[in-house]
């Protein structure tokens, strides 16, 4: 069988005798810690690498957080940092989309961008990583609920690869799978009554 795009990447986890199953993936949200803070929550759950799902990395209010600071911060403290913007949030619903079951316009419009290429390429590569050491995904809302990394942990979780939540250090949580998701081949599709209206980090 030919496998192609993140699927090829699961396979050959899965061919791995010495890795049988991928993860955990971690994720986090920088909201306005320190860089101290981030430093020590991933140092805390082994994480070795940190991949950015934000589409426009800058933080006016914490510029600490800004990809060229990442860039140069992480490295000196042993993480490797890479951006992901395949991945990112921001994202708009075609004219004409089909009605989702989500109220949030910006999770419906992320679930849309999900079944694309674009997302399937940078899933690709946070396996990749993923793959080769402990990697969280990170994004600027505190709560991973209120932010696009829960469907990207949606997609991890049903794919097989389980998703924990660095929430601050000490407390940790396992990803909770949002129930109207299911998983359909390569892709997460979204079926069910309307959800609570939370607005998006």
């Amino acid at each position: 069988m030919t496998f192609t795009g993140p699927q090829r990447v699961l396979a050959r986890r899965r061919d791995n005798r010495q890795n049988v199953g991928m993860g955990p993936l971690f994720t986090v949200g920088h909201s306005t810690r320190s860089l101290d803070e981030l430093v020590r929550l991933c140092e805390g759950g082994g994480v070795r690498a940190v991949a950015d799902v934000r589409r426009f990395p800058g933080s006016r209010r914490s510029p600490h957080f800004a990809r060229q600071a990442l860039e140069e911060s992480l490295p000196a403290h042993g993480i490797d940092y890479l951006w992901l913007p395949a991945l990112g949030g921001h994202r708009r619903r075609a004219s004409g989309a089909p009605p989702s079951p989500w109220q949030v316009a910006a999770f419906a419009a992320y679930a849309d961008h999900m079944r694309g290429a674009e997302f399937h390429a940078g899933i690709e590569a946070l396996l990749a990583s993923l793959a080769d050491r402990p990697t969280a995904i990170i994004c600027a809302e505190a709560s991973p609920y209120r932010c696009h990394r829960r469907l990207i942990s949606d997609w991890a979780e049903l794919h097989g690869i389980e998703v924990v939540h660095l929430i601050d250090e000490g407390r940790t949580e396992r990803h909770h799978v949002t129930a109207f998701a299911r998983r359909d081949g390569d892709d997460v599709v979204y079926e069910a009554s309307p959800q609570l209206d939370l607005p998006i980090g």
